[in-house]
């Protein structure tokens, strides 16, 4: 069957988040470090494709605050501070915190099960690899639960600019974290707590769970800086 007028734009636009995707993933690895430099053609030879879908890519990724257009040298991956690093904490704090306060009742009682029940599973994966010190795993489990706990609120710009501290905040503690010989016990545990106040509407206990996080957060990697 001959492909539809759009099926060009539908598959450069697939590819354009594909690449995107694994560039992120990279620099939340810590594989791409920050200050690390490429440019759109290093890109495409490394992926095998063309340049145009690569650029749309980095470009996507400069709009979320992981790179910077480097003039007349190609990009080069943001190097978050520690000030940007307390900054973003807070931010989260202050979205999470609203989230509670002003639409959680409703969101919770709209919710589908399936919804709630897809939560959870994240929930006790992100724990349990947070207990392990497996942070390579912890990474994708905690940005997917806090993704989908986010989506609960039904407002995109909310979780999407929640998702995006999240990341950043991921991007800057990384390098540090990895400099510790062994992570068992010493990261942040409490997702499936979180979910059961969030479940039961104890919005207070689950307003006081992302203030430990948070606090948390802060310590740890503030002890590893």
């Amino acid at each position: 069957m001959p492909a539809g007028p759009g099926s060009g734009v539908i598959r450069r636009n697939t590819l354009r988040q594909q690449i995107a995707d694994a560039l992120r993933d990279e620099v939340l690895a810590g594989r791409l470090p920050c200050g690390h430099q490429f440019t759109v053609k290093e890109i495409a030879e490394q992926y095998g494709v063309s340049a145009t879908p690569v650029r749309e890519a980095l470009l996507d990724l400069c709009a979320q605050g992981l790179l910077d257009v480097e003039q007349h040298r190609g990009f080069r991956v943001h190097a978050f501070t520690a000030t940007d690093y307390r900054a973003m904490v807070e931010a989260r704090t202050l979205i999470v915190e609203g989230i509670f306060r002003t639409r959680a009742e409703r969101a919770l009682s709209t919710a589908p099960p399936a919804v709630l029940m897809s939560i959870r599973r994240r929930a006790e994966e992100a724990e349990r690899a947070a207990r392990a010190g497996d942070l390579d795993v912890l990474i994708g489990y905690d940005l997917r639960f806090w993704r989908e706990l986010g989506s609960l609120v039904g407002n995109p710009y909310i979780s999407d600019f929640l998702d995006r501290v999240r990341v950043q905040s991921w991007v800057f503690a990384v390098p540090l974290l990895r400099r510790a010989t062994d992570l068992r016990g010493r990261l942040w545990h409490g997702h499936r707590d979180l979910v059961s106040a969030v479940v039961r509407h104890d919005l207070a206990e689950a307003q006081r769970l992302v203030r430990e996080y948070n606090e948390h957060s802060l310590a740890l990697v503030g002890g590893a800086c």
